[in-house]
C-alpha cells in the first residue's frame, strides 16, 4: 500500500507586532522634555519672586538699621525657594491629573491649595523647623484662596453695554442707521439741485428780459433823432 500523504498543516500565525511602548519611562510621569519645561518655568518664577525678595529684604534691613545686602540676600533666596517650589509642585500635580484642560476649578483650588503647602513646608525649613506647620498652613490658605478668587473674578457676568437715551420707547427720538442717514441726505441734494436750477431758469429770464427792453428802448431814441 502506497503511504497516504499528510494533508498540509497550515502555516503557525505570528502573533501581531506589539504596539511600541511611548517615550515615558512610565504611565503618568513627565517625560524628559515635560520635566524640561516645568524645571524652566519654576526657574522663572522662583527668579522673579527672588527679585522681590531682595528689594523687599533691602528695605527691612534699613528700616531695622541692619546691613541691607545680608537682609536682601536671606530674603531673596527665601522667596526663590517660595517660588520655584510652589510652580513646580503645581505643575506636576496639574501633569499628573491630566493636564492644565481637563482640570475643573475645584481641582485647581486643590492643587494650588497642595502647592502652597509644599512651599510653605521648604519656605519653614529654610527658617527653622519651627516655622513648618505655621508655612505651610498659610501658604496652603493663600494659594487655595487666590486661585478661588482669581475663578471668581473670571467667571463674574460681564456688564451690560450702556445703550443710548435715544433707544429708549419714550424718547421722541430714534437713532438711523446709515442706510436711513443716506437716503436723507440724497432727498436733500436732490432738492438743492432743483432749487439751483430754477433759481438758473429765473436769472435767464431776468436777463432775457432785460435784453429785449433794451432793445425796445433803443428803438424810439433812434426813430426820435431821425
Amino acid at each position: 500500500m502506497a503511504p497516504t500523504a499528510k494533508p498540509p498543516q497550515p502555516p503557525h500565525s505570528q502573533p501581531p507586532p506589539q504596539a511600541q511602548s511611548p517615550t515615558r519611562p512610565e504611565d503618568g510621569m513627565p517625560s524628559a522634555a515635560e520635566l524640561y519645561q516645568i524645571a524652566a518655568k519654576s526657574l522663572q518664577t522662583g527668579a522673579l519672586t527672588g527679585a522681590a525678595g531682595l528689594a523687599i529684604g533691602a528695605g527691612g534691613g534699613i528700616m531695622r538699621g541692619a546691613p541691607p545686602a545680608l537682609f536682601a540676600a536671606f530674603a531673596g533666596l527665601q522667596w526663590f525657594a517660595l517660588g520655584s517650589s510652589y510652580m513646580a509642585s503645581r505643575s506636576l500635580l496639574w501633569h499628573a491629573w491630566g493636564g492644565e484642560q481637563n482640570l475643573s476649578q475645584a481641582d485647581r483650588i486643590k492643587s494650588s491649595a497642595a502647592a502652597g503647602g509644599v512651599s510653605g513646608m521648604i519656605g519653614g525649613m529654610v527658617r527653622g523647623p519651627r516655622n513648618i506647620l505655621p508655612g505651610m498652613l498659610v501658604l496652603s490658605l493663600l494659594g487655595g484662596g487666590a486661585t478661588f478668587v482669581s475663578q471668581q473674578l473670571q467667571n463674574r457676568p460681564q456688564p451690560k453695554e450702556k445703550t443710548s437715551w435715544l433707544a429708549s420707547e419714550w424718547s421722541p427720538l430714534r437713532p438711523l442707521s446709515g442706510k436711513e442717514y443716506e437716503s436723507i441726505l440724497e432727498e436733500k441734494i436732490l432738492k438743492l439741485d432743483a432749487e439751483i436750477s430754477i433759481i438758473e431758469e429765473n436769472i435767464a429770464a431776468i436777463k432775457a428780459s432785460s435784453k429785449t427792453t433794451a432793445m425796445s428802448g433803443e428803438g424810439p431814441s433812434a426813430s426820435k433823432k431821425q
